[in-house]
């Protein structure tokens, strides 16, 4: 993997997590046990802290980067799709940033919340938990979103991540 202090600030990434070779962490990044983060995927903790909790997949190609003002955090069972960006926003637990979605400043992304593919969440949108945002800019959708599918789908890369760091190697 492609892992950067900047001056002082170190990534800290728990033993348990798993970072592709072609991922890039640079700087104030933290990931918790069980995390994943997939090919191409860059957080980069420059300006401010990310944090990643526990469980949460951070999928092939996403960008994670904050601003000075705010951090940016993802919580527990939380899952990033292909493609996502996010900057200096919050993502509460069992939540999803669906595939090539943008969620900006001082948004909350509330547990077990859905972003769908493609929205753009504006500046200082907070989205009620178990909802559905989608759309450009996103329109929210009260109690429309599954929670236990959501936490599912981050499982099934939490499984993936075992696997990865024991069996893939490149071949040349």
């Amino acid at each position: 993997m492609a892992l950067y202090a900047l001056g002082d600030l170190v990534p800290r990434i728990h033993p348990d997590a798993y970072v592709h070779p072609e991922a890039t962490v640079i700087g104030d990044v933290t990931i918790g046990a069980g995390s994943t983060v997939w090919p191409q995927a860059v957080l980069r903790g420059d300006d401010g802290a990310i944090v990643v909790g526990e469980r949460s997949s951070i999928q092939d190609g996403a960008v994670v980067h904050t601003a000075p003002v705010c951090p940016t955090t993802i919580g527990d069972d939380c899952t990033v799709g292909h493609l996502a960006h996010l900057e200096a926003c919050t993502m509460r637990n069992g939540s999803l940033a669906g595939v090539g979605s943008v969620i900006r400043h001082n948004v909350v992304v509330g547990e077990g919340a859905l972003v769908g593919s493609g929205a753009v969440v504006l500046d200082g949108t907070e989205i009620p938990p178990a909802a559905i945002a989608v759309g450009v800019p996103a329109r929210i959708r009260p109690d429309a979103s599954d929670p236990q599918m959501l936490v599912a789908a981050a499982a099934s890369y939490e499984r993936r991540g075992p696997r990865y760091k024991a069996e893939l190697r490149r071949l040349e």
